[in-house]
C-alpha cells in the first residue's frame, strides 16, 4: 500500500531537511511549507495522514493553523503534532487545547519523534475503524467481508480493481490520492502500468456508481478523491466534464 504521508510546516530549513531525511528511511512520504498560510492550504486540499506543525510561522501561527484544520470535517482527523521552542507548562495547555494530538519541545531527538508519529498513525486507524466490515458515504455501502458494494440499497457489480480503489477512497473520504497511490491500492505495488491507466477504472467505476459518481472528484495535477458532502450544481457539470 502507498506510504504514510507526512506535511511538515516549519520554517526552519535546516530541520526540515533533517525531518525529511529521517522519514523517508523509515518509510514515510514528506510535503513542507515554510509559511503558515501555504502550510494550511496543503493540508487542505492534498489531505496528510499526519501534520508535524511548528507555532511560531510566517502568515499564520500555528495555533491558528490547528485550531482551523480541527474544526473542520475534512481534516479534523488529521493528527497534529507540535513542534515547538516553547517548552512551558501553559503553552502545551494552549496547543492541547486548540486540538493538538501531541506536543514535542525543541531541541528533540527525531528517533523519539518518529515513533510518537508512528503512535499518532495507530491511534488514527484504530479511531477512524479501517478495519471495520463495512465502508459507507452518501448511500455508498461496501461489504468487505462479502466483497459487495450496493448503491441506495442496489448492488453493482465491479471489477476487483475498481472494488479496491472504491474502498480506498472510502477510507479516508476528502483525502487527495495521487494516481500513482491508487495504482498500489487498485493493483499493487508489483504492476507495471501507465498511471493514465487509473483513468479509465475511475471513469469506469464513476458509470457504475449512477447518481454517485459526482462523489469521485478529479483533483487537477494531483489525482483523485471522494467528496466529503454532496456537490453543487456547477461542481457536478466541472465533474462530467472530467469524466
Amino acid at each position: 500500500m502507498s506510504k504514510p504521508r507526512i506535511l511538515i510546516i516549519e520554517d526552519e530549513r535546516p530541520l526540515v531537511e533533517i525531518l525529511q531525511i529521517n522519514l523517508a528511511r523509515e518509510g514515510f512520504e514528506t510535503t513542507s511549507a515554510r509559511d503558515g498560510n501555504e502550510g494550511q492550504r496543503m493540508a487542505q486540499v492534498n489531505i496528510p495522514d499526519l501534520i508535524l506543525l511548528d507555532l511560531m510561522l510566517p502568515g499564520r501561527s500555528g495555533l491558528d493553523i490547528c485550531r482551523d484544520l480541527k474544526s473542520s470535517n475534512i481534516t479534523k482527523h488529521i493528527p497534529i503534532i507540535m513542534i515547538t521552542a516553547k517548552g512551558e507548562e501553559s503553552d502545551q495547555l494552549i496547543g492541547f487545547a486548540t486540538g493538538a494530538d501531541d506536543y514535542v519541545t525543541k531541541p528533540f531527538s527525531v528517533k523519539v519523534l518518529i515513533q510518537r508519529v508512528r503512535r499518532e498513525l495507530r491511534r488514527r486507524e484504530e479511531n477512524l475503524g479501517y478495519e471495520s466490515d463495512t465502508l459507507s458515504h452518501h448511500g455508498i455501502v461496501v461489504d468487505r467481508v462479502r466483497h459487495q458494494v450496493t448503491v441506495h440499497n442496489e448492488e453493482v457489480i465491479l471489477t476487483p480493481t475498481e472494488f479496491r480503489l472504491l474502498e480506498a477512497l472510502l477510507k479516508r473520504v476528502g483525502r487527495a490520492y495521487s494516481r500513482h497511490e491508487l495504482m498500489d491500492a487498485g493493483m499493487g505495488e508489483d504492476a507495471v502500468v501507465l498511471e493514465r491507466t487509473i483513468d479509465v477504472h475511475i471513469k469506469s467505476l464513476r458509470k457504475k456508481l449512477g447518481d454517485r459518481s459526482m462523489l469521485v472528484e478529479t483533483v487537477r495535477g494531483i489525482g483523485y478523491r471522494l467528496r466529503e458532502s454532496l456537490p453543487s450544481v456547477d461542481e457536478v457539470w466541472a465533474t462530467d466534464e472530467d469524466a
